[in-house]
Order: structure tokens, then C-alpha cells, then sequence
């Protein structure tokens, strides 16, 4: 037993092993999205965008970023690679002359129809395994209780 960790082996560990969990996951999803010439970042700020606008209309960058909890920045940085790829636009906002809304085009939903296939079933293959009701319940009460 080791003077510095409480656990026998780092197998022990629930965070080690979810850090392991979700680089793995994330980098088979990455190897998906290469063919759509996206990255995870971006396949989940496409969608992120395409889910709140069948919700409302006239989303903003700040909504994105609160919706996804990815850094402001990196927000920014993947809505001008999006946009540059022709798969959001940008326009004025009526009220907030510092807003900007961000919309999704064809070809953006496009895109998004048929990654989101792709991602979905190689989703429903690596935690098939897991009884995805309580997972995922378990998951929403450790955001819930930590903040996200």
C-alpha cells in the first residue's frame, strides 16, 4: 500500500477509471467524426445548437456556452472553424448590439443527420453494457450535485 494513495491499484479508483472511460469513448467518437471532418467539440456544438433551436429561436454564443459548459473561448474558436465549414451563420441581434445569433445550415444539419447516426450506435455499443436509465440517472445527480 502506497503512503500517498488510499487505493491498493489505481483499478480501485473510480475517478482514474472514468478519466481512462472517457478518453477512450472520446477518442473512438473522434475517429467517427474525422469522416464528417469534425471534432468532438464541434459535432457537440452543432448539435448542442441544433437541440436549443428546435426548442426557441434567436440562440446566442452565451447560451451555447451555457448549455454546454465548454469555455467561453473555446466556444468562440469552434462557432468560427463551424462557420468558416459553412455549417452556422451568423447574424445581428435585434436587441443586443453585442449578441450575435447563431443558426445552423443545411448543410450543417446535414452534417449533424448523419453523424449523429453514426455517433449514436457506437454510443449504444460502448455503454450497452451498462443499464443506461441508471447510469445516466446517476450521472445527472453527480452534475446536479457538483454544479453542471
Amino acid at each position: 500500500m502506497s503512503d500517498i494513495f488510499r487505493f491498493e491499484t489505481p483499478s480501485e479508483s473510480n475517478g482514474f477509471l472514468l478519466w481512462k472511460a472517457t478518453n477512450l469513448w472520446q477518442r473512438e467518437i473522434n475517429k467517427i467524426l474525422k469522416k464528417f471532418d469534425l471534432t468532438h467539440t464541434q459535432f457537440v456544438v452543432l448539435a448542442s445548437l441544433y437541440w436549443l433551436s428546435s426548442k426557441t429561436e434567436n440562440i446566442t454564443q452565451v447560451e451555447i456556452v451555457n448549455f454546454t459548459d465548454i469555455d467561453k473561448m473555446m466556444t468562440s474558436n469552434v462557432i468560427r472553424k463551424l462557420l468558416e465549414k459553412k455549417l452556422l451563420k451568423r447574424k445581428e441581434h435585434k436587441t443586443d448590439t453585442r449578441a450575435k445569433i447563431i443558426n445552423i445550415t443545411e448543410k450543417g444539419i446535414e452534417t449533424l443527420k448523419i453523424s449523429v447516426k453514426e455517433v449514436e450506435k457506437f454510443d449504444a455499443t460502448f455503454f450497452g453494457q451498462l443499464n443506461n436509465v441508471e447510469f445516466n440517472k446517476e450521472l445527472l445527480r453527480l452534475l446536479n450535485n457538483y454544479g453542471g
